[in-house]
């Protein structure tokens, strides 16, 4: 045997490893050479996740007439809001006055659901610097 056959046998099965499987038209799932060996069990990909995750909700004396509410519900309360924020299926709305600045987190509380006031924050305008939330709430509402 000459020396080029040799080698051309000795490489053969390293070849072999790179070669891609063309699955035939008309076979379903992986080509054999992809599934599983025989006592390893074959994992499914997972269900795609829809991302979804339930908020926490806050709670707080003096919040309990904002917390839950829908956005309609918070317009009745305090009027037009300053700024209106979509961000995915939340919505972040602001009110100001002269004494605070209100935040209002609005999150759906299930998958599709109509998103509903989760957290408020509250700060005075001139610093930035926390104020009490409940005080804030009733120095905005009409």
């Amino acid at each position: 045997m000459n020396h080029r056959r040799a080698a051309a046998l000795v490489l053969l099965p390293l070849a072999a490893g790179c070669a891609t499987v063309v699955p035939q038209p008309g076979t379903s799932g992986p080509p054999p050479a992809a599934r599983a060996p025989a006592g390893v069990p074959a994992t499914d990909p997972a269900p795609p996740r829809s991302g979804f995750r339930a908020p926490t909700v806050m709670q707080g004396p003096g919040l309990d007439g904002v917390i839950g509410q829908n956005r309609a519900a918070l317009l009745r309360q305090f009027g037009p809001a300053r700024l209106v924020v979509p961000e995915g299926d939340a919505l972040i709305l602001q009110w100001a006055g002269p004494r605070c600045v209100l935040d209002i987190y609005l999150y759906p509380l299930r998958e599709g659901a109509e998103p509903v006031a989760t957290h408020v924050e509250a700060r005075r305008a001139s610093d930035a610097e926390e104020v009490d939330r409940a005080a804030c709430v009733r120095a905005l509402r009409r």
